[in-house]
């Protein structure tokens, strides 16, 4: 196969509120990890047992998505997100020789839940407009004050 792919898509819950910072061209980076869950059985007939393991993931955005997740989720909100996985490398301050880690860049994001759900994360600001059902566009920033009214909205 020619070429290379490189695509995640995750849903699940913010681990920690989003930590928004600005590049010194004002560009916003919303850093914030995700917690993934997978149930699964284990064992035979009768003794079937249900397990849960747990998947910790960090991820950033930029742009508008930075801002938008930053202004409408916090910890515990749910999220569902597609990205690319990036390679981080950097010397340790305390001499410890080469670090890495993989995180999700995250290029496009929906919120989950109902508008009438409490902590839902998908409902709309106070006087503001719904954001719910609007992806983000990888790292450009995007205009929100088009959606149409939560009336127009058919979920």
């Amino acid at each position: 196969m020619a070429g290379n792919f490189n695509k995640v898509l995750l849903m699940g819950n913010l681990t920690r509120d989003v930590e928004l910072r600005y590049t010194q061209n004002n560009t916003a980076i919303g850093k914030f990890g995700l917690a993934v869950n997978r149930r699964f059985s284990v064992g035979e007939g009768a003794s079937r047992e249900q397990r849960e393991e747990v998947t910790f993931v960090d991820c950033e955005a930029w742009g508008r998505a930075a801002e938008v997740i930053s202004q409408y989720l916090h910890k515990g909100n749910p999220i569902f997100i597609e990205g690319r996985l990036k390679l981080d490398q950097w010397e340790d301050k305390n001499g410890g020789g080469k670090r890495s880690r993989l995180l999700v860049v995250v290029e496009n994001f929906q919120f989950i839940g109902a508008k009438d759900e409490g902590g839902g994360g998908g409902g709309a600001p106070a006087g503001g407009r719904r954001t719910g059902g609007a992806p983000a566009s990888r790292g450009a920033a995007q205009s929100y004050d088009e959606l149409p009214p939560d009336d127009d909205i058919p979920f």
